[in-house]
C-alpha cells in the first residue's frame, strides 16, 4: 500500500492548527465574556421609602449604563450598615452615601474616594419637627423646650438622622439624648420619622430637609399636625463614593469617567427626584468636619 507522505504531513499540520485554534477559543472566549458581563454595581443608603428609592436609582442605573457603555445594576439595601458593608466587601463599587456612612465606608476601602455631591450637599441642613400637641413653634435658636419630650432619630448610622441632631442636642443642652428626653427612638429612615411625629407616636424628631421637601411635594405632610421648629446650621452631607480598584476592572480612567458622567446629570426629573439642582465635584477632605463630629460624640473611635 502506497502512502502519500506529503499529504499526511499536510493533514497533520491542518489538524494541529485546528486544535490550537480550538484551545485558543476555549481560553479566550470565556475570559472576554466574563469581562463583558462584569456588571458595575451601586447602592444607596435607605433614607426614604424603598419604592421611591428604586424608582430613582433604577433611572440612575439606566443613565450610567448608557453613558459608560458597561452593564450597570442598582441593588437596594435594608440599612445604612448594609450599604457600608456592601461597599467594603466589593458587592458594590459605587454608593450614594450620607456624610457619616461615606466616611465610614471609605475608611474601610483603600483608595476609595468621594467624587461627586449634590450642589445642596455642600451646605446641607436638618429640620427638628414637632407634633402640634406640643405647642412648640418655629424658632431661630435651638428649641430647649424639647427637653422631656418623646423624641425619635432616624437611622442609627445616619448623618442627618442621628449624627448632626445628636451633636446639636449635646452642644446646646449639655446632656446626652437619653438624659434629655423622656424616651428616645430610632425610626429607621426620614420618611418614617415624619410619619411617627405626624401621627403623635413621637412628639419631636429630626429629619433630613430634602426628604421633608419630597414628602411635602407628594402631599404626605399635614401641617396642622406636624411642623418645623428649628433648622440646623449647614454641614456637608450626601456624596457619591467609589472604590479605588475600579480602574483595574474596567480599564484605566474608568473612575474619572464615572465622575464625569455623574457630574453630567442634567435630566430635570432625575435631579428633582433626589431632589438636587445639580451635581458638583467632591473630595474626601470635604467630609473632615463629619469625621470630627463623629469622633467628638463617640460614634467613631
Amino acid at each position: 500500500m502506497h502512502l502519500n507522505i506529503p499529504k499526511i504531513n499536510c493533514l497533520r499540520t491542518i489538524f494541529r492548527l485546528l486544535t490550537l485554534t480550538l484551545i485558543w477559543v476555549a481560553i479566550s472566549v470565556p475570559l472576554s465574556t466574563a469581562k463583558a458581563s462584569d456588571a458595575f454595581v451601586f447602592t444607596a443608603i435607605p433614607d426614604e421609602d424603598e419604592s421611591r428609592l428604586r424608582q430613582r436609582f433604577n433611572k440612575v442605573a439606566s443613565y450610567l449604563e448608557k453613558k459608560l457603555g458597561v452593564s450597570v445594576k442598582y441593588i437596594p439595601v435594608k440599612s445604612y450598615a448594609a450599604a457600608v458593608a456592601a461597599f467594603r466587601n466589593d458587592q458594590v463599587q459605587l454608593a450614594w452615601f450620607g456624610g457619616l456612612s461615606g466616611v465610614r465606608a471609605r475608611s474601610l476601602v483603600s483608595g476609595s474616594e468621594a467624587i461627586a455631591q449634590g450642589f445642596e450637599d455642600q451646605a446641607f441642613f436638618n429640620y427638628f419637627i414637632a407634633h402640634s400637641s406640643t405647642g412648640l413653634k418655629r424658632s431661630d435658636t435651638f428649641p430647649n423646650d424639647i427637653t422631656g419630650k418623646i423624641f425619635t432619630f432616624g437611622s442609627k448610622g445616619s448623618t442627618s438622622g442621628r449624627l448632626i441632631p445628636e451633636f446639636h442636642i449635646r452642644e446646646n443642652l449639655k446632656k446626652s439624648p437619653n438624659d434629655v428626653f423622656q424616651k428616645v427612638g430610632f425610626s429607621g429612615n426620614h420618611t418614617r420619622t415624619i410619619q411617627l411625629v405626624q401621627s403623635g407616636a413621637y412628639q419631636v424628631g429630626a429629619v433630613n430637609s430634602k426628604v421633608w421637601e419630597n414628602e411635602m411635594k407628594a402631599g404626605k405632610i399635614d401641617l396642622s399636625k406636624v411642623s418645623i421648629i428649628w433648622k440646623t446650621p449647614p454641614y456637608p452631607n450626601y456624596q457619591w463614593s467609589i472604590r479605588g480598584d475600579v480602574d483595574e476592572r474596567w480599564g484605566a480612567g474608568f473612575k474619572t469617567r464615572v465622575k464625569e458622567v455623574l457630574l453630567g446629570i442634567k435630566d430635570p426629573d432625575l435631579l428633582a427626584s433626589f431632589p438636587r439642582t445639580s451635581f458638583v465635584p467632591a473630595s474626601n477632605s470635604d467630609y473632615q468636619p463629619i469625621l470630627d463630629v463623629a469622633k467628638a460624640i463617640k460614634l467613631i473611635d
